[in-house]
């Protein structure tokens, strides 16, 4: 699966939930599926707040592992942050990615960075 996401499309977040279901729907369990869809609407909100060139998505399935990618055209690698108890919803959505996801990372590219995770077993 692999889609573009305009800067402004934030409710494109959905439109990619979605896809990612029905790319997933006869490779993983629902499970599976739950946890992949939030951690990308994580990473893609993310990627949409923070930086201003949209983003790429790509997710791939092997019968091992579940592997999402979100691409966006900024240098800046995201801080490490914990959120206060005043924050509200602010900040969470890369503490989800570490506690729910089997790996995750960061990686400088060319043209900006990619945050990626993997959820492994489980039919995937």
């Amino acid at each position: 699966m692999r889609r573009r996401v305009g800067h402004t499309e934030r409710s494109a977040v959905g439109e990619v939930r979605r896809e990612l279901r029905e790319f997933l729907r006869h490779r993983s369990g629902p499970e599976q599926i739950d946890a992949a869809e939030l951690l990308l609407s994580e990473l893609v909100t993310n990627a949409l707040i923070h930086t201003r060139h949209g983003a790429v998505v790509t997710a791939t399935a092997t019968p091992a592992a579940l592997r999402v990618e979100v691409q966006d055209f900024e240098a800046d690698l995201p801080a490490p942050y914990v959120p206060n108890a005043d924050d509200g919803t602010h900040g969470r959505g890369l503490i989800l990615v570490r506690s729910m996801a089997d790996a995750w990372g960061v990686e400088a590219r060319a043209l900006g960075k990619v945050v990626w995770f993997e959820l492994r077993g489980a039919g995937v």
